[in-house]
């Protein structure tokens, strides 16, 4: 028990420092490239503060433990929407882009829609989610950052 817990500590701590590195240095070039803050968010600091869900949901696959993969992404998803937004609404109230509200929002309530209908399970199907619902999601998750990154990469 002793030995686990000091792992799963070592683990924490070490994926915590190297997202912020990670997150640090990819901010610093996109800042430099004069890339706006909101595709910085989007892209780079999701991107850089999600390898540590990533690398725990892959572990957990592997290990056929399904539930604790998308527990964690659903707890994630709820804990970045509920409490991150409402303690740095509360620390220092911020206004929100249009953009963030009306494309972003409807691409992120689509695919918990489309995550939903997918891993429901209708008609006697099992809900899950397979490979190719899986390679789906991933390639939406590419286009939406091609179409993010495109008017950057235009001028």
């Amino acid at each position: 028990m002793g030995r686990a817990l000091l792992w799963l500590v070592t683990g924490l701590i070490l994926l915590i420092i190297s997202s912020r590195i990670l997150v640090w240095g990819a901010v610093q070039i996109a800042t430099a490239l004069g890339i706006s803050d909101i595709v910085i968010g989007l892209t780079v600091v999701a991107l850089g503060t999600s390898l540590p869900e990533l690398a725990s949901s892959i572990i957990s696959v592997k290990k056929r433990e399904y539930d604790i993969a998308l527990g964690n992404i659903l707890g994630s998803n709820l804990f970045n929407t509920l409490a991150v937004v409402g303690i740095a609404g509360v620390i220092h109230p911020f206004e929100i882009p249009a953009q963030a509200l009306f494309r972003d929002t409807a691409v992120m309530t689509g695919l918990t829609i489309s995550l939903f209908i997918m891993g429901f399970g209708f008609r006697g199907r099992p809900g899950r989610i397979n490979r190719v619902e899986g390679l789906v999601l991933l390639a939406v998750y590419i286009a939406y950052t091609i179409y993010l990154v495109c008017p950057i990469l235009k001028r």
